[in-house]
């Protein structure tokens, strides 16, 4: 795996050596040289790309050997939505992040390996597979760190990948410790359309919940699909009690021509608590030409400015200044 981010976000693929990124060894340095491929600017020729090597890491993903920074003191791990993968999900904000001298990580998840289409397993699994990868993470960034201190991790996510399943994991599968705050895996949680409190799918989750069809839908297109759902077992399970965890800051990116998570309102986060660890961003709100919509957000101009401003509040770049005419469907 290249230890570099590509010059450029070009849109031609280059051969690259494909792994299961949540299978890489922390303790494995990966080779400088390997060939990879290389960024994309738009999801559908991300996805094209990932159909021959649906296990690829985005570019500038997954380099063990990264050291971080003053300025960056914490890895990034991105996280991808539902029939997603890493790379069609993070084609072009993983280089992004790369460039801006980030540590960036990615994992596939919920499938197995070879599979282009994954996030398909319940929630509550695939939890435990990001679990397993944080903690690579954190271990392996812990040796390359000069004082050795065990590090904190941001997490970016979209769709699922950015809210249901990463929050279950602050829940339930140790990224948080409600008791000892400190010693929380996670410090920031950036959800990109995030999945937070279920959907309808534009009523197609309603209408197949009435029919009794919700079941056979989900076991052709995984409990994943299911799980999301409002009024899941896993979704009443995880907001009892409160949308957030002590410590843990929240940002979510919401478009109100999201067609998946609906209504897009749902997508919000609420505080648990007095500390206002919470910012709710509406893209249209920064952006009135912005039109993205679900599958084109991890990829949208506002929203990865929106990114770079959560992880690092002193980014120049006022997100305000990226807006355009972008159109759904497309995007």
């Amino acid at each position: 795996m290249s230890t570099a981010a590509p010059a450029a976000f070009a849109d031609t693929a280059v051969p690259d050596k494909t792994t299961a990124s949540a299978a890489a060894p922390a303790s494995a340095a990966a080779p400088a040289s390997a060939p990879r491929l290389v960024g994309h600017t738009a999801w559908h020729r991300a996805f094209l790309a990932s159909l021959t090597r649906p296990n690829a890491d985005p570019p500038g993903a997954n380099d063990w050997n990264c050291k971080l920074t003053e300025k960056h003191p914490r890895p990034v791990v991105l996280i991808h939505g539902t029939w997603e993968n890493a790379y069609n999900n993070w084609s072009e904000l993983s280089p992004r992040l790369k460039a801006e001298g980030y540590c960036v990580f990615a994992l596939n998840y919920g499938a197995d390996i070879g599979d282009v289409i994954k996030g398909k397993r319940s929630i509550p699994q695939s939890a435990k597979e990001v679990a397993t990868f944080v903690e690579r993470v954190r271990t392996r960034m812990s040796q390359n760190n000069q004082n050795g201190e065990r590090v904190q991790v941001d997490l970016v996510g979209h769709s699922q990948g950015g809210g249901i399943l990463p929050r279950y994991y602050l829940k339930f599968e140790g990224g948080a410790n409600a008791e000892n705050p400190e010693a929380n895996a996670v410090n920031h949680l950036v959800g990109i359309s995030p999945s937070n409190h279920g959907t309808t799918m534009m009523g197609l989750a309603t209408i197949a919940k009435k029919l009794g069809l919700l079941a056979p839908v989900a076991k052709f297109g995984g409990q994943a699909l299911a799980d999301q759902t409002i009024g899941s077992a896993v979704n009443r399970e995880l907001d009892a009690g409160g949308d957030t965890m002590p410590g843990v800051t929240y940002t979510t990116l919401v478009t109100r021509f999201d067609e998946v998570v609906t209504p897009y309102d749902r997508q919000y986060i609420h505080d648990s608590g007095p500390t206002n660890r919470v910012k709710n961003i509406t893209l249209q709100d920064v952006c009135a030409k912005d039109h993205t919509d679900h599958i084109g957000s991890s990829y949208d101009p506002i929203a990865i400015a929106q990114v770079l401003k959560a992880l690092d509040p002193s980014y120049k770049e006022k997100p305000q200044d990226r807006c355009r005419f972008v159109p759904p469907v497309i995007s």
